[in-house]
């Protein structure tokens, strides 16, 4: 499915008031977000059927290669909590990545009476394979960045994904800077 994306420029108005034209406007930095939305849920659909993985199990063999990395195991249970799915859904998910070779259920280093769930080395390496080159080329725009201005986009976003997240500030309490 390919979809045309508006030429850079082409501001709307239709959810937001009219803005100053050109660069720095606020519409068209709103727009270029929903644009770089639109372009990031069509590359995690090609990923997807690349790997022949559905997006919440795509997801869960994410957080199961970030908990490795940061020396953590899930669980069943935190994978549940972190995708936000039933235990049941869960349990079929697992299923999946354990039948596929992404991942494998193992007794908890910790605690002996709790599953693990751990990424195998073919679902590390497949993810690289898939997702390395534009990781790599999105690491390299992000550096293209100075300092500043990366600390701006950084605190844009970080403010974006609180109100997106309905974390809505106290009435009075001061603005970020």
């Amino acid at each position: 499915m390919s979809y045309d994306l508006p030429e850079p420029g082409a501001s709307s108005g239709y959810w937001f008031p009219p803005d100053e034209p050109g660069a720095g406007s606020t519409v068209e930095l709103l727009n270029e977000l929903r644009r770089y939305r639109s372009s990031n849920a069509r590359m995690r659909a090609r990923v997807g059927e690349d790997m022949d993985m559905g997006d919440k199990d795509l997801l869960a063999l994410r957080a199961l290669l970030e908990a490795k990395a940061e020396g953590r195991v899930l669980r069943q249970r935190d994978l549940a909590r972190l995708l936000d799915i039933r235990p049941a859904s869960v349990s079929a998910l697992v299923d999946r990545l354990v039948r596929d070779g992404h991942a494998e259920r193992t007794p908890h280093p910790e605690d002996r009476r709790s599953i693990a769930v751990v990424p195998t080395v073919h679902g590390d390496e497949e993810v690289r394979a898939t997702l390395g080159e534009m990781h790599a080329r999105m690491y390299a725009v992000a550096r293209s960045l100075t300092p500043h201005e990366r600390e701006v986009v950084t605190g844009f976003l970080r403010r974006l994904n609180h109100e997106a997240a309905g974390e809505v500030r106290a009435a009075g309490e001061e603005e970020p800077s």
